[in-house]
């Protein structure tokens, strides 16, 4: 069975490596979606100011025009001016001059304003233009970054997969699959060592029956709390302990001895 661990902690580092890149590549086009949407707001923003503007454009067109006319009216009113010949002629025509005088007067003052503020919104989109050619120059900038990081994780990837590919032969295909699922989801560590009676994956205390079963190595067994594959790992107290019963064991044999003689 230590042929088969040796193969699970070398397998371990080629599936850990091999799962983060594969992590890697998936995270590439979720960064450059946000990125596009970021771009996607921008230009549906400029679009819907750009709209505004031209409607703005178009309202003063038409107050131009009314004011055109309000000024026609006026001097037409003034022309007939000359013309009248009663007090009441005079005082009618002098209210129409009034009234399209003050027509033509605040349309004026309605086309300073708009003109006022298609100029700002002009501004605005002008700003707006730069921040989405540069937003589109950066999408592309990383976008031929992640294209070659892209093909160098996949070039790894391979090397990857040919190292586990020389691994795996010859071992149990359900060991292995469990192997993969547990990597997957305990962050890189599939098998670990026990030491103390104790599980190194998640530091459960294991059974003491269990314990041994795993220090006699035969077959593959897993942890029951965290599902990790153990395998013994014997430390300095655990040697020192046999050694102390090795020697006691000794001494009473020796007694034993003396007690025959």
């Amino acid at each position: 069975m230590q042929g088969t661990f040796d193969k699970l902690q070398k397998l371990q580092d080629i599936l850990s490596q091999k799962f983060d890149i594969e992590k890697d590549i998936e995270g590439i086009p979720k960064n450059l979606a946000t990125k596009t949407e970021l771009l996607n707001r921008l230009k549906k923003s400029y679009i819907e100011k750009n709209e505004q503007y031209e409607n703005t454009k178009d309202k003063i067109k038409a107050l131009k025009h009314e004011m055109a006319e309000a000024e026609r009216q006026r001097e037409e009113f003034e022309k007939r001016m000359d013309v009248i010949s009663t007090q009441r002629e005079y005082e009618a025509l002098e209210k129409e001059i009034k009234g399209a005088t003050e027509r033509e007067q605040k349309l004026r003052r309605d086309i300073q304003r708009e003109e006022r503020a298609v100029e700002d919104m002009l501004n605005n989109l002008q700003r707006e233009e730069q921040m989405i050619s540069q937003q589109e120059e950066e999408l592309k900038v990383e976008q031929e970054k992640n294209d070659v990081q892209k093909v160098s994780k996949e070039d790894l990837l391979k090397q990857l997969e040919k190292e586990e590919s020389q691994v795996v032969p010859g071992m149990d295909e359900e060991i292995l699959f469990k192997f993969e699922r547990i990597i997957r989801n305990k962050s890189g560590l599939g098998i670990v060592p026990v030491s103390n009676g104790i599980c190194n994956g998640c530091h459960m205390i294991l059974p003491k029956q269990f314990v041994n079963d795993v220090r006699l190595g035969k077959e593959i067994l897993f942890c029951p709390y965290c599902s990790r594959i153990l395998f013994f790992q014997e430390n300095e107290t655990e040697v020192e302990s046999t050694y102390m019963t090795a020697e006691v064991g000794g001494l009473s044999d020796l007694v034993d001895d003396f007690d025959l003689d």
